[in-house]
Formats: C-alpha cells, sequence, structure tokens
C-alpha cells in the first residue's frame, strides 16, 4: 500500500504544471507596470502622441476611413500606445503571475479563486457596457477590457494575500 501511496504522489508531482514565473519577475514587473500604467492614462488624458514616434509600421487587416481596405500592408502610425499597452500586458502577466516566496497549496487556491473572480468581475463591468453604454464610450470600454481581467486579479490577489498576512500576524 505504501508503495502504491509513492507511485502516486510521484505521478502527482510529474503532471504539476509550472505555469508560474519565479518570484523574482514580480518585482520587474511593478517595475514596469507602475509607470507604464501611469503614463498611459497620462497619455489618454492629454491625448498626448510624440512626433518622434510616428513611423511606418506594417499592418494587418487595413480599414482606412476614406480609402481603401488591405490584407496587410504598411500604415504611418503613433506607437506610443502600442507600446505602452505592450508593456502593460507584460508587466500584469509578469506580477499576476509570479510565484509568492512561499507559495502553497493556500496560495495556489486564492491564486485561483481570485482568477475566477476577477473573470466573473470583468465580464459582469463588459454585459452592463453592453447594456447602458454606447458609441464611441464603448469602444473605450472595450480597450480598457483588454487590461482589466489582469488587473482585477492583481487587486483580489494581493487583497487577498494581504489578509492572509494579517490573519497569520495575529495568531
Amino acid at each position: 500500500i505504501n508503495l502504491f501511496y509513492i507511485c502516486m504522489e510521484l505521478n502527482y508531482n510529474a503532471m504539476k504544471l509550472n505555469y508560474l514565473f519565479p518570484n523574482k519577475y514580480k518585482k520587474i514587473g511593478w517595475f514596469i507596470l507602475i509607470p507604464s500604467a501611469i503614463i498611459g492614462l497620462a497619455t489618454l488624458i492629454l491625448d498626448y502622441e510624440p512626433d518622434f514616434l510616428t513611423l511606418n509600421v506594417p499592418a494587418i487587416f487595413i480599414d482606412e476611413i476614406f480609402g481603401d481596405n488591405h490584407l496587410v500592408g504598411i500604415v504611418n502610425n503613433n506607437i506610443l500606445n502600442e507600446i505602452l499597452g505592450v508593456l502593460i500586458i507584460i508587466s500584469s502577466l509578469l506580477v499576476a503571475f509570479s510565484k509568492e516566496k512561499s507559495e502553497d497549496e493556500y496560495i495556489s487556491k486564492i491564486r485561483l479563486e481570485s482568477l475566477v473572480w476577477a473573470v466573473y468581475v470583468n465580464y459582469f463591468v463588459l454585459l452592463v457596457s453592453f447594456l447602458f453604454i454606447y458609441d464611441l464610450s464603448f469602444l473605450w470600454v472595450m480597450i480598457f477590457n483588454m487590461f482589466t481581467v489582469l488587473l482585477f486579479f492583481i487587486i483580489r490577489f494581493n487583497w487577498q494575500i494581504s489578509k492572509l498576512k494579517k490573519s497569520a500576524t495575529y495568531e
């Protein structure tokens, strides 16, 4: 019987996927995420696009307002939004999916619950947006919706971890 449990444990450990980044990437993620988000919001509010970032870039599915439609080609575009979007997505992934210093089953449970909660909240916001927000405002909601699942997850997960640390301090 002991041999059976040993084989089951070995099989379980072999099946576990290591899908989390090492803990050191969390600090790198925060270091990139905070300034990228601040600069991103500032550029949206101030409608700022520096001229030196306006370049000819390759594009897929080109749909010009007063021009032709192409499957692929080159367009003239300011790439500041693309740079900030990529930085926010990559840094959010690093923050969200880096191991904690002491990653155990309970933290994995909190991680999973926070991810499910974030998806539910994100799609609730999207459903409300479908019902009550229209035209260009809806486009802005959809743009922000690209980032909100990760941001909701990060907020909920860190809140739950801080509650766990506080309760461990009191015990």
